[in-house]
């Protein structure tokens, strides 16, 4: 299972069940956080505050003894090479428990579950961890690491001065397709996000199960790139929109594009990249990774995300879990993990051409990379007020239960 095989449907399928609409608003506060949290935003970067009775911890300290270090991660999200790695290079244990939503992971430790390292979070749930100090702030000291990464991360917009989160992965979301099946070829298409919309391939496409990435896909077939709007007409344009793509073609509910695009069991997938980039381990016997195409503008005009590591303000082992963070930002150790769940990271030395010769990246499918200038341009699907996090909701549980 991908790193967002569980997203999306499991988070609503409560929701649907409490009856709609209205109930479904009034559950927003709890999905989206307070109304009071800062949105950050290209054009509003966010400086978190920091809490007296939540400080970092002081430099020059020993790691612990005799520990284990408790990891908390997506499934199937880090290698458990790396893992084995840190436990004998740091004389300790590791230990990972999985979750499967990142509303379930902040219910969990909302509810009082305590480990050490908080590993993917994304970047529209920062405020909510900060500001119930679930997250304690970090000591740079201890991740010098930090310097591997692009400087973007440094002092990004979600958290300047990278006071509580570092970089882990950084992917886009696009269209994978089968080249020997699909004669179109989206790079010479006016809208490619129409790509999906074309009757002849009826019963042979997909789209993601994630609310926030599908209602987007909406969006941007109606030419709309306010991937965080608040205009409940445009939200009911995509949903509208969703809804025509299921009369036309059957439209499936999956993230399993990395195993269908291969298997030829769906011609044409809206697609994260890192889940393409992991296609070539699942070809048929045969079938040359080749015919997988994945399509991102080239203009940078779509999607673009990435997720953090954090440390958590209950650890039990602080010191370890800020080695943590350090190891996973070092070359080697990213390489490593990248070759378990394709999902590349943003280190100045992980280019294109890198993941490629070190036979990572097949070359046919180098358009899965991820570049800075992709991450500056990109759109990005960030933190909603909760009024406007409710309507996303909603128009996804009404177009999902119908697609």
């Amino acid at each position: 299972m991908s790193r967002r095989g569980f997203l999306g449907r499991s988070a609503l399928a409560g929701l649907g069940a409490l009856g709609g609409g209205a109930l479904l608003e009034a559950c927003a506060p709890a999905l989206a956080g307070s109304g009071t949290v800062p949105l950050p935003r290209h054009n509003n970067p966010v400086t978190w505050r920091l809490f007296k009775d939540n400080p970092p911890i002081k430099s020059g300290l020993a790691p612990e003894t005799g520990a284990t270090l408790q990891i908390y991660n997506w499934v199937a999200y880090v290698n458990q090479a790396c893992l084995n790695n840190f436990a004998k290079k740091y004389n300790c244990k590791v230990q990972l428990t999985t979750f499967n939503t990142m509303n379930e992971a902040i219910s969990k430790l909302r509810s009082g579950l305590s480990y050490d390292v908080f590993m993917g979070v994304t970047v529209d749930v920062l405020g909510q961890l900060i500001e119930s100090k679930l997250v304690q702030p970090l000591n740079h000291s201890y991740i010098p690491n930090i310097t591997q990464t692009w400087p973007d991360f440094t002092n990004p917009f979600y958290d300047q001065r990278w006071r509580y989160t570092v970089p882990y992965t950084i992917y886009t979301t696009g269209i994978s397709w089968r080249k020997d099946l699909v004669p179109e070829n989206p790079y010479t298409m006016r809208n490619p996000w129409e790509m999906l919309w074309q009757p002849k391939y009826k019963g042979k496409v997909a789209i993601l199960d994630d609310y926030r990435e599908s209602i987007s896909l909406g969006l941007m077939k109606n030419g709309i790139y306010n991937l965080n709007t608040t205009d409940r007409n445009q939200i009911a344009l995509s949903r509208r929109s969703l809804q025509d793509l299921s009369d036309l073609v059957n439209v499936r509910i999956d993230n399993n594009d990395y195993t269908e695009v291969p298997a030829g069991q769906t011609w044409i997938h809206h697609s994260w990249s890192g889940d393409m980039a992991s296609s070539q381990y699942y070809m048929p016997k045969g079938t040359p990774v080749e015919v997988i195409g994945y399509w991102f503008p080239r203009d940078g005009k779509g999607p673009v995300a990435n997720d953090t590591n954090t440390v958590l303000r209950s650890a039990a082992n602080p010191v370890l879990a800020h080695l943590f963070l350090n190891y996973l930002e070092d070359l080697p150790n990213v390489l490593e993990n990248i070759s378990f769940n394709g999902y590349m990271q943003p280190l100045n030395e992980v280019t294109p051409q890198r993941l490629v010769k070190e036979k990572l990246l097949p070359k046919s499918l180098i358009s899965t990379a991820v570049l800075p200038s992709d991450f500056r341009r990109g759109v990005a699907e960030l933190q909603l007020p909760v009024d406007a996090d409710a309507l996303w909701q909603q128009a996804w549980l009404v177009a999902s239960n119908g697609l």
